[in-house]
């Protein structure tokens, strides 16, 4: 049996539980498949202080350093890291302070085969200096603004590369990033694409009409999911509802742009349609998206979003901005509709176009069933084998 050692700073814990979850639900679906055992390294940030002057940064300093997550063994080690200021010399902070943590668990008896690592920048960066020092095969998946916005900044985009040349395996979650990769000159035959799937026993169609009593929704309903900042588009999605008449908006997230999604709300003369749910959990948001009548993306960038497959499971499609891998999910009219373009009119009019020829919620559920993670799981496998084997 495989034995893999997974790094990555995108990790759920018990401080926050849905911090990278898509990292983790790829994870259980490898080791159900009973050829991997896995241990994650899950590097956090550390700071003097977790009195709250460092913002959100503070909670890292809660998270314990080891816990167990759904049969996986994860460790915490913690690195420093500047805000704001340190991005071009964060690799080598976690690089220097995870590798004597790696070699304290070696040395107590820790054995991988493989270092499967998650995101490009910057643990993909440390990842590879790791496997260089430990003389293990390396693999890095990019997931969305490690590709398509970092490589903007030349320090970053130079670490980057020397990553993708000198990992052994590199995986994308969608073609678009692909392509991304190829355009910093990697050789297009050393990256794969294996795209995220969708819990279908988490997410799938409830009772909509005792559901939509209970949450109090009536009438027409969009759903906008997401961190609240300004990458996302709330507040395009919020620009175009005075387009949409009779259409109630739900805002599931919270971030530092509340504030203001709320004065624009109600500067655009909306604000009784618009209800901010806050954070809701995965239980919570299923119910959510089979009680909405669409779900709504607006997003500048993604690179597989994983909340548009998580409603269309639940039988509600979507309307989402046509930005890197969001085409290659909403493929098909039984998915929904992507926007001409990324402005407040073109979002109402992809809105009303939906609902002009909305589809069947079975068959947008049918859809969904499509992208399931077993050929996800099947790439990894085959991959992992092939660099240990090497």
């Amino acid at each position: 049996m495989m034995k893999i050692l997974t790094f990555t700073s995108l990790f759920p814990n018990s401080v926050q539980p849905v911090h990278g979850v898509f990292v983790e639900n790829r994870l259980r679906h490898l080791i159900a498949s009973g050829e991997a055992q896995v241990q994650v390294i899950a590097p956090v940030p550390w700071f003097p202080s977790a009195a709250g002057i460092f913002g959100t940064y503070a909670d890292f300093a809660k998270v314990p350093k080891y816990e167990e997550r759904n049969g996986l063994k994860v460790h915490h080690p913690r690195y420093p890291i500047i805000p704001k200021i340190g991005t071009n010399i964060t690799p080598q902070f976690m690089y220097a302070f995870v590798k004597p943590y790696i070699a304290k668990l070696i040395r107590a008896g820790l054995e991988f085969d493989l270092i499967d690592s998650h995101y490009f920048y910057p643990d993909g960066v440390a990842a590879t200096k790791l496997g260089i020092e430990f003389g293990k095969p390396v693999t890095i998946t990019a997931r969305g603004t490690d590709l398509n916005l970092l490589p903007q900044y030349r320090i970053p985009k130079r670490q980057i590369k020397w990553a993708a040349d000198n990992a052994q395996g590199l995986i994308t979650v969608c073609q678009a990033l692909k392509d991304e990769l190829v355009d910093l000159n990697v050789a297009p035959n050393k990256v794969r694409v294996l795209r995220n799937g969708v819990d279908l026993e988490m997410f799938q169609p409830i009772d909509r009409d005792p559901t939509r009593e209970r949450l109090g929704i009536r009438g027409r309903t969009l759903l906008s999911v997401g961190h609240l900042i300004d990458r996302k588009g709330h507040d395009l999605v919020i620009s175009a509802l005075p387009r949409v008449p009779e259409t109630t908006l739900l805002i599931a997230g919270d971030g530092p742009e509340r504030t203001n999604l709320e004065h624009l709300a109600r500067d655009r003369g909306v604000a009784d349609r618009v209800r901010f749910l806050g954070r809701v959990n995965h239980e919570m948001l299923r119910e959510v998206y089979g009680a909405v009548d669409a779900l709504v993306l607006a997003s500048s960038r993604e690179g597989w979003a994983n909340v548009l497959l998580e409603a269309m499971a639940c039988g509600t499609p979507v309307v989402a901005s046509n930005v890197w891998g969001t085409p290659e999910i909403v493929a098909d009219p039984a998915a929904g509709v992507l926007m001409a373009d990324r402005t407040p009119d073109a979002l109402a009019d992809a809105v009303e176009a939906l609902f002009a020829a909305r589809p069947d919620r079975q068959a947008t559920r049918t859809y969904a069933e499509g992208f399931s993670w077993d050929a996800t799981t099947e790439g990894q496998l085959a991959l992992f084998k092939e660099l240990i084997d090497t």
